[in-house]
């Protein structure tokens, strides 16, 4: 027997209300065996399993904040600290992994991320998107 690789359509499964999930927030909801931390930030909607990638730690439970970058001046001296807002980041509160919250890349290496799920909004509801 063959399998049918044509039939490839996805599931939509309902997470929260578009309501509940207002511009910067995040919130943790059930899914499956599992839980998915879905974010909105500037007008995108992200999904991400509650796993942190290091030992297991509920990674989006943590803060979200933004970048934290070193100013460093053309003499290659120290200057000060700042907040990049271009990039924010999911960080566990177990032991601090940093992820990307666009993409959920460890940002310290970018080959280990979070388990990525897509993510629609329709109707006021959104869906997290399963084959």
């Amino acid at each position: 027997m063959s399998s049918n690789r044509s039939n490839t359509q996805e599931k939509e499964t309902f997470v929260a209300e578009s309501s509940e999930i207002n511009e910067g927030e995040r919130k943790v909801v059930p899914f499956g065996n599992t839980e998915l931390g879905v974010y909105r930030m500037k007008g995108k909607l992200y999904a991400y399993q509650n796993l942190c990638a290091h030992q297991g730690g509920p990674a989006c439970e943590g803060l979200m904040m933004p970048k934290v970058e070193e100013v460093i001046a053309q003499d290659k001296t120290y200057q000060r600290m700042r907040f990049n807002y271009d990039e924010w980041h999911i960080v566990c509160p177990w032991h601090g992994w940093e992820y990307d919250l666009t993409t959920g890349e460890f940002v310290v290496n970018r080959k280990i991320r979070l388990k990525k799920f897509e993510v629609v909004e329709k109707s006021g509801k959104i869906y997290i998107l399963t084959g």
